[in-house]
């Protein structure tokens, strides 16, 4: 969310993602450091930083938001429930509620949701009504049983998303989360991102050795990927059928190329859409 903060200091034409809430639901020391630092000094340190990390990381982390802002945009006129899975201090929910009454739900770990809670009462001043968060841990809850207790009906046409969480999680639990999910109504949707197989196994690290270290070797905290080949055998496995998925090449020409900014985007995380059947 930094990164999308720093993305709003570019004209808007020129922005890889329009989020007029990034910088107030930031933590205080994040804030501080965007209003102490100039924008556009900040915004270039840290993509140097992070291109050293993994080249096109930037585009992709970015763009993957506009991507799924997109895909649920287009979506509002045939859905009755929004799920943001692992929502963090994300700012989409509060952007939809500004569009739509559909109830939108809110799930990430108990700490989590406790910090999002403090950050959108200082920001907005109070929850709005539409937005219920609800704690939950991937690795050990049902989280259709969890969602139905804070008021979510299962037989909505619920857009989910799931950003930026599968790479943290084991394979069970993945696949656990989207077999629970499986009685949502048909005609439901689905945005994920995930990271390649073939990265999580050392195989090909893409330029991105530094990345590989911190997440695979130091902290070991990437666990689940799969190859973009396998992504539609593995979603209809589960009741889904994939529509499209966003690697490096589509974010390019759908989101960095009209701005008229020369950056590429990485081949590690994917982005999927796919229906219930």
């Amino acid at each position: 969310m930094v990164i999308v903060a720093l993305e709003q200091g570019e004209p808007p034409g020129r922005r890889l993602v329009d989020d007029d809430l990034a910088v107030r639901f930031l933590p205080a020391p994040a804030r501080w450091l965007l209003t102490a630092t100039p924008r556009k000094l900040l915004r270039r340190l840290a993509m140097t930083a992070m291109e050293r990390e993994g080249p096109g990381l930037w585009a992709s982390l970015t763009c993957r938001k506009s991507y799924i802002a997109d895909k649920v945009g287009e979506s509002l006129d045939d859905i009755d429930a929004v799920v943001v899975l692992g929502a963090g201090f994300d700012t989409l929910a509060y952007r939809l509620a500004r569009k739509t009454s559909v109830p939108i739900f809110e799930v990430d770990q108990p700490v989590n949701i406790a910090r999002k809670a403090s950050a959108v009462r200082r920001a907005l001043g109070a929850q709005p009504s539409s937005i219920h968060l609800v704690p939950l841990d991937f690795e050990r809850d049902n989280v259709l049983e969890v969602l139905t207790e804070h008021g979510y009906r299962p037989d909505s046409r619920t857009f989910l998303v799931w950003e930026a969480v599968t790479q943290y999680l084991t394979p069970e639990a993945v696949h656990a989360t989207l077999e629970r999910l499986r009685p949502v109504a048909s005609g439901s949707r689905l945005v994920f991102t995930y990271v390649r197989k073939d990265f999580i196994d050392g195989i090909n690290r893409y330029g991105a050795e530094t990345l590989y270290r911190r997440f695979r070797q130091r902290q070991h905290v990437w666990d689940f990927g799969i190859p973009p080949a396998e992504v539609a055998t593995f979603l209809s496995g589960h009741g889904w059928r994939l529509i499209e998925q966003a690697g490096p090449d589509l974010i390019v020409q759908r989101y960095v190329t009209p701005t008229g900014r020369n950056l590429p985007a990485s081949p590690i995380e994917w982005s999927a859409y796919a229906e219930k059947i």
